[in-house]
């Protein structure tokens, strides 16, 4: 969280190195739910509570940079 309000928010660049085929649903969703369609695609997204948990879900299908 920005703590003024000059000061933007942290971004997480998170980019899909995976496949998620033969992967449980669950993490199927959690990719989508970050925006993830297939390899190579790139997101910089927020760094909030519930983006650090879809990407530790599918930890091993996505590389992130802060």
């Amino acid at each position: 969280m920005p703590k003024s309000k000059n000061e933007s928010p942290a971004l997480l660049t998170v980019t899909q190195v995976k496949s998620a085929c033969g992967c449980p649903e669950l993490q199927k969703l959690a990719l989508k739910g970050l925006g993830m369609r297939r390899i190579g695609t790139t997101r910089q997204l927020q760094d909030t509570p519930a983006v650090r948990g879809m990407v530790r879900k599918v930890h091993h299908l996505v590389a992130v940079s802060e």
